[in-house]
């Protein structure tokens, strides 16, 4: 009977989902200048950026964000990561809330991994590839503060 009961109630929606916790998300303004870029998708395997006016006046200058570091490589120094809005240990594919946006960060010299957030500064590149191959923004030779 037990069993029963919990087989029931894992059918009818009361089991537990991962969600993320709207106070763990970084808010700020250049992340809204980030947020503004839009997509175009080619076909399956293209899409490409569409900057907006105000990112493009950030381009290949100094720009700072707060984030949180989602690793691309095992380890406890990072050198190359994507910065996020949201923690890596909330689910970003799960719910509504879809994929946060991300940055690709990449280090003047290596920091150690977190779960907390950190602040980095370093110039914003825009990449007009192929999105699907490399993320639209980054910011290179950037340094923790």
């Amino acid at each position: 009977m037990k069993r029963l009961i919990l087989v029931v109630l894992l059918f009818t929606g009361f089991a537990v989902k991962a969600q993320h916790n709207p106070d763990d998300q970084i808010l700020s303004d250049n992340w809204d200048v980030v947020g503004g870029v839009d997509f175009k998708i080619v076909k399956d395997s293209e899409m490409y950026a569409v900057y907006t006016p105000e990112i493009k006046k950030h381009a290949n200058k100094t720009f700072e964000l707060e984030g949180y570091i989602v690793p691309i490589k095992d380890g406890m120094k990072q050198t190359k990561f994507m910065l996020s809005t949201l923690p890596i240990n909330q689910c970003f594919y799960c719910g509504k809330n879809g994929v946060p946006i991300m940055v690709l960060v990449e280090m003047a010299e290596p920091i150690k991994f977190t779960y907390k957030t950190i602040v980095v500064k370093g110039t914003l590149k825009l990449n007009p590839g192929n999105a699907m191959d490399n993320p639209p923004i980054s910011l290179v030779n950037a340094k923790s503060i």
